[in-house]
């Protein structure tokens, strides 16, 4: 590890967004199990160390812990959540149950304000919680520099020794300063360098890719989304012509996207795109299936087995994987939970993994980093800001079983309303915005007569990083136009309703 800040992960959902903090700050920042040995921590080039969260409790029997030692390295340390928690207890805190959890939003009351750590941090700002314990007791050596209006233990220091820890996660967009406190931490606690930036990823990327992929043959699946389309631009500016791009068209785009993404690929971005059409076989494999994972695992693997039916010798399979979407299906360095699992990573991607098949150069990156990859590449606007769109597509924007009739009315639902957001300037104002099929009837009025239809739900978050997310503000009139032109152009749709919940608790997509 080159000169940086490390980060022990306890299996929170938002260790990687530390990282990716510490990087948009500048500063290079890894990524570790808790249970990485002293003794390799000691080997390491080390400015600073986090501790992250976890959805362990100190109180519990095995719960994940580090070697006391590391607290008395001279390293600076911060502790986010479960590393604030696991601080305490080791250095002989005291840690108990909350009697009330706290999740989502609250404001702290900065006791301490000639602490460094919580510098340009304004009293009763907005941090964001998640935990169920708290800090009772302090360790000896340490003071209180924070607390919640409630009374909660929100932030504690030992300056002396340069331990700090927060109960809340700067590292989420919805915690104000939060990337000020990190800034903090990492600068003036710290005194790290700037050694980062997306240029740099992108020279280093090259040369990764020409050192293990030189003379063999790369396969690499396009679907004309930001992460994949930025990827394959990327591969083959690093191995030009040795690599076969293969856009596979599973029945689940959007209305006219085959034919726009090819165009895309081939006409505006030169690349060399191979197309394969396997939406009936999709389709048919889908028949009577109505879980949400079974359908991600089914889309999975028959994406593997379309590959493998198209070319079957190859050396590597290039994904345009991102973090979020990997840390939702598994852990990647820790003992993170799975929230859903995606298509890219299934046990079929797995077993090639396992072989060292895959390669996935964004595997721990953010939507946005990408995005700035994808600009420092010379892609066009129109493409790197289309919004996020998942793998297996509309199979899960239908709730239930998959039909091509319910694909149809989807697709024209999803056109009206991603058009309204365009023509009205809101497209670019949101981060994700969709339609989704509902397993529901309503009735309604059509013509004076009773009518008895489908409901479309309409979807549109605003977001940094795809984390978190809250619904987007979009104005009734826009609403209004879409749902208008929904029902009154898709003769099966009756009913429209707006999707007003955040992430958590809820994810983006429905399924």
């Amino acid at each position: 590890m080159e000169k940086g800040i490390l980060i022990l992960d306890f299996g929170s959902q938002y260790t990687q967004l530390i990282a990716r903090r510490i990087r948009e700050l500048g500063v290079y920042s890894e990524i570790y199990p808790y249970s990485l040995e002293i003794e390799k921590i000691k080997e390491l080039s080390l400015q600073g160390i986090i501790l992250s969260g976890g959805p362990a409790s100190v109180t519990e029997k095995d719960s994940p812990l580090v070697s006391p030692e590391i607290f008395e390295l001279g390293i600076p340390i911060l502790g986010v959540c479960y590393g604030m928690q696991l601080i305490s207890h080791i250095l002989e805190g005291k840690i108990e149950r909350a009697v009330s959890r706290e999740y989502g939003k609250a404001n702290i009351l900065i006791e301490n304000q000639e602490s460094v750590l919580l510098k340009g941090v304004k009293n009763e700002g907005i941090v964001w919680m998640s935990h169920g314990d708290s800090v009772t007791k302090l360790p000896k050596g340490f003071q209180a520099i924070a607390r919640t209006k409630e009374g909660t233990l929100a932030a504690i220091e030992n300056a002396k020794k340069k331990i700090y820890a927060v109960q809340f996660h700067p590292e989420v967009a919805h915690t104000e300063k939060g990337k000020k406190i990190l800034s903090n931490f990492i600068f003036t606690i710290c005194k790290a360098q700037k050694n980062w930036n997306m240029k740099n990823f992108i020279e280093n990327e090259i040369e990764d890719l020409r050192a293990k992929c030189k003379g063999k043959k790369v396969v690499l699946g396009v679907s004309g989304g930001v992460d994949s389309t930025t990827l394959a631009v990327l591969v083959q500016k690093a191995l030009g012509k040795n690599v076969t791009s293969i856009f596979v068209n599973n029945g689940f785009l959007r209305l006219n996207e085959a034919e726009e993404v090819l165009t895309n690929l081939r006409e505006r971005l030169k690349l060399k795109v191979d197309y394969v059409d396997a939406s009936e076989e999709f389709l048919a494999y889908l028949k009577r299936i109505e879980s949400p994972e079974e359908k991600r695992k089914i889309i999975g693997r028959m994406f593997v087995h379309v590959f493998y039916g198209y070319l079957k010798d190859f050396d590597f399979l290039v994904q345009g994987t991102l973090y979020p979407d990997v840390i939702e299906s598994n852990a990647v360095k820790g003992p993170s939970q799975t929230i859903k699992t995606h298509h890219n990573r299934v046990k079929e991607v797995e077993s090639l993994e396992k072989l060292g098949k895959v390669i996935e150069p964004f595997k721990f990156l953010f939507k946005d980093e990408v995005r700035e990859i994808a600009r420092l590449l010379g892609i066009p606007d129109d493409i790197l800001l289309r919004h996020p769109f998942p793998g297996p597509g509309l199979a899960v924007r239908i709730l239930g079983e998959v039909t091509q009739e319910k694909l149809d009315i989807l697709k024209k639902a999803d056109h009206i309303f991603i058009d309204e957001l365009k023509k009205s300037g809101w497209y670019e104002k949101v981060w994700q915005a969709f339609a989704v099929f509902l397993p529901v009837k309503s009735v309604g009025v059509m013509g004076d007569e009773r009518a008895y239809g489908n409901v479309i739900a309409l979807r549109a978050v605003t977001s940094v990083d795809g984390m978190t997310a809250n619904w987007a503000e979009i104005p009734h009139e826009i609403l209004d136009n879409a749902a208008n032109r929904i029902v009154r152009n898709i003769k099966e749709i009756n009913r429209v309703v707006y999707d007003i919940t955040s992430k958590p608790p809820a994810t983006i997509e429905w399924e």
